[in-house]
């Protein structure tokens, strides 16, 4: 990939707090939000991820854009970001291309991130199948570094909705040890990133999801190990 997982890892260690601006050489690191075919609303929580790069920012010492980009995987902007964020509530559809390129991104270094906003279960299960046929979801053990890299969750993911009343769960898929696509499962942590005013969500549970978002974009951009 264009930035190095290593690279990425030393830069947000061993500098302090300093944006693209404030060093002059190295740009922000921002997350891509997947614009995705099927007829799904890949635009869904449009509050989330501006709230989630302000706590990456606020909260850790790795440079970050204040917002998202939305890319495509046939997009070359891909290419620029380590972090690619899946939502919404209905259908998500890849091409035979598209799974070649997300496989790739994903074997260089990429982390893919899905989030059931509930109603995108049962097509991306599909979807994924296509992209690893090889290699199962599988719940992602509760000792991995996504749990405890800088904020501790001892019971995994948080759940910040109800849904089906069923607990939350953080699925994965691992290639070669790493963790390479996380899917949060009966939990919508993207609602809980959300401006505190469209869900009335309690504060814990926002603060909880916003921990939780942190420690995911850590692990893919290489902060502090994993």
């Amino acid at each position: 990939m264009m930035f190095g997982r290593f690279l990425v890892s030393l830069l947000v260690i061993a500098l302090p707090r300093l944006g693209a601006q404030a060093t002059g050489r190295t740009p922000p690191l921002t997350i891509g939000r997947l614009h995705y075919d099927g007829g799904g609303d890949w635009y869904a929580n449009p509050s989330s991820l501006p709230n989630l790069l302000a706590a990456i920012h606020d909260r850790t010492t790795i440079p970050v854009a204040p917002r998202e980009v939305a890319v495509r995987l046939t997009d070359p902007e891909l290419w620029d970001v380590a972090f690619l964020h899946v939502t919404g509530h209905g259908n998500i559809h890849w091409s035979d291309e598209d799974l070649k390129i997300l496989r790739r991104w994903l074997l260089q270094g990429g982390f893919l991130h899905v989030d059931d906003n509930y109603g995108l279960d049962a097509s991306f299960r599909r979807e994924i199948k296509a992209l690893f046929p090889d290699r199962p979801l599988v719940e992602v053990p509760l000792d991995h570094p996504i749990y405890h890299l800088i904020y501790d969750f001892p019971a995994g993911v948080p759940k910040i909705h109800e849904h089906d009343g069923k607990p939350a769960q953080g699925f994965g898929i691992f290639v070669n040890g790493r963790l390479v696509v996380y899917y949060t499962y009966q939990c919508d942590l993207g609602d809980g990133w959300e401006d505190e005013a469209v869900h009335h969500d309690p504060p814990a549970k926002h603060e909880a999801a916003l921990r939780m978002g942190v420690n995911l974009f850590a692990y893919a951009v290489g902060y502090g190990g994993g």
